[in-house]
């Protein structure tokens, strides 16, 4: 890379490093071009970046970002995952590192918070936003059928029911 092109690299990696609510660190060594496609189209699929760096570059990018106490785990051949959602990008780099032992988590940040390995493997396991809400709209519902299902019996087991609660 001639001087311009770092610059560039540079200032891009600031921007995605400020933007992203989170960054995970990996190091990818023993992966082949196959398993890395497949890793990126898993993460593409979510609008997550998976990018290989340039560590000496890209720390010195890190220093004028939230992110610059990870700058000590760029070391060796490394690659981040940037995105919106740490949750999905912890399950998919924890569900492949399964997979690929050659893939291995180092660390990363969420919001403000830094995060070691095992901080990774536990916001992997925090339900998405989107399975949360479901859950909630089933908590919700439940009371609901219950008593749609209570009103919507014949008279009978209403009168059996109402019985049953004069006895208590």
């Amino acid at each position: 890379m001639n001087k311009d092109q770092k610059k560039q690299y540079i200032d891009e990696m600031t921007t995605q490093f400020d933007k992203s609510e989170a960054v995970i660190v990996t190091h990818y060594q023993g992966l082949n071009v196959t398993q890395l496609d497949e890793l990126r189209k898993k993460m593409r699929e979510h609008g997550i970046k998976f990018k290989i760096t340039n560590n000496r570059i890209t720390k010195l990018a890190l220093e004028k970002t939230k992110c610059k106490e990870l700058s000590n785990l760029f070391t060796g051949p490394t690659a981040i995952a940037l995105s919106e959602d740490a949750i999905t990008s912890a399950k998919i780099l924890t569900s492949f590192s399964k997979e690929n032992k050659n893939l291995k988590i180092l660390g990363g940040i969420m919001g403000a918070d830094i995060l070691d390995v095992e901080g990774v493997k536990n916001v992997a396991t925090l339900p998405t936003l989107d399975e949360a809400r479901a859950k909630i709209v089933g908590i919700l519902r439940s009371p609901a059928q219950k008593i749609t299902s209570i009103l919507l019996a014949p008279a009978s087991k209403i009168a059996i029911l109402a019985l049953e609660k004069s006895k208590k």
